[in-house]
């Protein structure tokens, strides 16, 4: 917009001309400034908030504890049902070993006939105590020969 518009006059010579616009406060003045700090008394106190999160740990941990007792008794049953069960394993184990170790006598009889005074069956060590084989394993192997 140009100035003839706004003065709603026609124009100017000068700016003396111009008539004098001076901006002042509202009336009944400016609100007062603040400059003080005033923090606002909002939300929760500090130890209303460590109740809170005191709370909620104790609680988790409870629920920790929880889990742990029915976990511990998972697994004790398990092992209770391991432990049931284990007498069958080793005897069918048992007779498996014995089935294969007769195999082995029988190779070992007819691999050392020739030898004199070989006899089958016998501890080479002489320690007068039954162990079984160092691998646990008595199986045929490599067309039958036997490896411990």
């Amino acid at each position: 917009m140009t100035e003839a518009v706004i003065r709603e006059k026609p124009g100017m010579a000068s700016v003396k001309d111009m008539p004098l616009l001076q901006d002042g406060p509202p009336p009944g003045g400016f609100a007062p400034v603040r400059y003080a700090r005033r923090i606002p008394n909002k939300g929760p106190s500090a130890m209303a908030i460590f109740l809170a999160a005191f709370g909620a740990f104790s609680y988790g941990m409870y629920q920790i504890g929880q889990g742990n007792k029915i976990r511990r008794a998972l697994k004790e049953e398990k092992f209770a049902a391991r432990r049931a069960v284990l007498p069958v394993l080793q005897a069918e184990e048992d007779e498996r070993f014995v089935k294969e170790w007769r195999k082995y006598l029988e190779y070992e009889a007819e691999v050392m006939k020739d030898v004199p005074g070989w006899k089958v069956g016998e501890n080479v060590y002489n320690s007068g105590r039954w162990m079984p084989p160092a691998t646990g394993e008595l199986r045929l192997k490599f067309g039958d020969t036997f490896f411990f």
